[in-house]
């Protein structure tokens, strides 16, 4: 019976190309398996084929455990205590194994062994599959429609199969069994059960891929696609630049007659795309990725990572575009938060913080408005920029003399330190709930908790009755991450 076997798996192996050591581990587990429902219980058994004879040896085992833990299954684990006694020197994360009797080939149940053994197959001749497929280097998949499943679809290349999932997809797009689809290799998922390939129609790496394909000059390193936003089957926005001076980044990506944005277009169900020019310069890539809206000045605020862009009425609708499209796709395409506003709209924000900077130096600084504009005029906006510029800088002002600018100094720093004591009070009032709270896999951080506390937030209970708008103008997150925060604090009234 034992040749019977070693000709059975060398068959197999020839047959479905997989190695032999598969075929031999397919085998035992069906032996374990069929082991494992004559002994009963949750026992954890392990079966060694010899590859040479084809003779098996079966063991009972145990995983051994810290006491502290104590016995999930008392079938299957061993507590340490327990176990040195048996074997001086275990660890933690050990097995102790015992031999037992064989169960005969022939007493396992044929139909539970051979589905066993054919599907450890089919899981290996997939494996193999996807890595010969992966090992090529594709970020397109391309292949056609083999079937719907739940909304998704299956799209097959060759034997290997990839899962395009409905949110991936195109708005309106419809794809029939057999239509010819392309699209970019978004990750592998070899824990499930049917494609492991998972794909993407609507995702910007997509377009930089299409344009890859289209662009021989991106291939050679001469133009570079530094960042791209989409609003699927709508419009988009590229960001492209040229590592050789001879090279037109924008007409090298529109091409003769705009071949080759057309051809990324009609892939993309007639998406438009608006190339744009990188630049280093914030405000300019700003500037470049609001096109085809004229830009009148911009207020760059580095802290906050935003920027108030101001154009004229004209060009305001041109700016925010269509349900706020324009300046949504340019902020995600810079990174930057932006926000558009009318020259009066800047200039009464302007005056507003103006206002806001002078109630704070007369308050902070014990001066009169008089001196505080000044400051502002000179181009203070904190009392930290008071405090630690350069005693020089504030020199140069002609107003103040020497002892003016050092009692300034001195009382901007005061002002800072009593203020930081304050806030440290602040955040010894905040509970300990609120400390733990994980966000994001970690804990809040000190800085979040300070903001928190400064704005009178100190539970959990408080966080969780916050509206989005008053945790992101409390804190500086952004919209999605301060809803996703209080959904988070407001768990524990669901579970409770």
């Amino acid at each position: 019976m034992n040749r019977e076997m070693l000709l059975l798996v060398d068959a197999i192996s020839r047959e479905k190309n997989v190695d032999r050591d598969v075929v031999f581990g397919a085998v035992e587990a069906a032996l374990a398996q069929a082991t494992k429902k004559l002994q009963g219980g949750e026992v954890d058994i392990r079966v060694a084929v010899d590859r040479e004879t084809g003779d098996y040896e079966t063991f009972r085992r145990w995983l051994v455990v810290p006491d502290e833990a104590g016995l999930q299954n008392p079938d299957a684990e061993e507590m340490l205590s327990d176990a040195v006694d048996r074997i001086a020197e275990i660890e933690v994360g050990d097995y102790i194994e015992e031999p037992i009797a064989s169960v005969p080939i022939g007493r396992i149940g044929a139909m539970a062994a051979k589905q066993v053994i054919l599907q450890k197959i089919r899981d290996a001749e997939r494996e193999t599959l996807l890595n010969d497929f992966l090992s090529r280097g594709d970020k397109i998949f391309v292949g056609s429609v083999k079937r719907l499943d739940k909304g998704d679809i299956v799209v097959e290349s060759g034997r290997v199969e990839g899962r395009l999932k409905r949110s991936e997809m195109i708005p309106k797009e419809n794809l029939r069994v057999g239509d010819r689809v392309r699209a970019v290799i978004t990750g592998v998922d070899p824990t499930a059960r049917g494609p492991q390939i998972l794909l993407s129609r609507s995702a910007p790496a997509y377009m930089v891929e299409l344009f890859a394909l289209e662009v021989p000059e991106m291939e050679q390193g001469l133009l570079e696609i530094k960042s791209c936003a989409r609003d699927s089957g709508s419009r988009a926005k590229i960001a492209v630049v040229s590592h050789d001076k001879r090279v037109d980044p924008i007409g090298t990506c529109v091409g003769v007659r705009g071949s080759r944005v057309n051809a990324v277009t009609n892939e993309l169900a007639g998406e438009r795309v608006d190339i744009v020019l990188w630049s280093e310069d914030p405000a300019q890539f700003v500037i470049g990725a609001l096109a085809p809206a004229n830009v009148v000045s911009i207020v760059v605020d580095e802290e906050k990572h935003a920027m108030d862009v101001v154009v004229d009425e004209e060009n305001l609708a041109i700016a925010i575009g269509r349900g706020g499209q324009n300046v949504r796709l340019a902020s995600e395409l810079t990174g930057w938060r932006i926000n558009i506003m009318t020259a009066e709209e800047s200039q009464a924000k302007q005056a507003q913080e103006s206002e806001s900077v002078r109630k704070l130096f007369v308050e902070k600084l014990d001066v009169d408005v008089e001196v505080a504009d000044i400051l502002i005029e000179e181009g203070f906006n904190s009392l930290e920029e008071v405090a630690y510029v350069p005693l020089q800088e504030m020199l140069e002002i002609q107003s103040f003399d020497e002892d003016t600018v050092n009692e300034l100094r001195n009382r901007a720093k005061d002002a800072l330190l009593t203020m930081e004591i304050a806030k440290e009070e602040q955040v010894e009032e905040v509970s300990q709930d609120l400390r733990d709270l994980e966000f994001e896999g970690t804990r809040l951080s000190p800085e979040l908790i300070a903001k928190l506390a400064e704005g009178g937030i100190h539970s959990r209970d408080d966080l969780a009755d916050l509206a989005v708008d008053e945790l992101t103008g409390m804190t500086q997150l952004d919209e999605a991450a301060a809803k996703a925060l209080i959904m988070k604090a407001r768990e524990h009234w669901f579970t409770a």
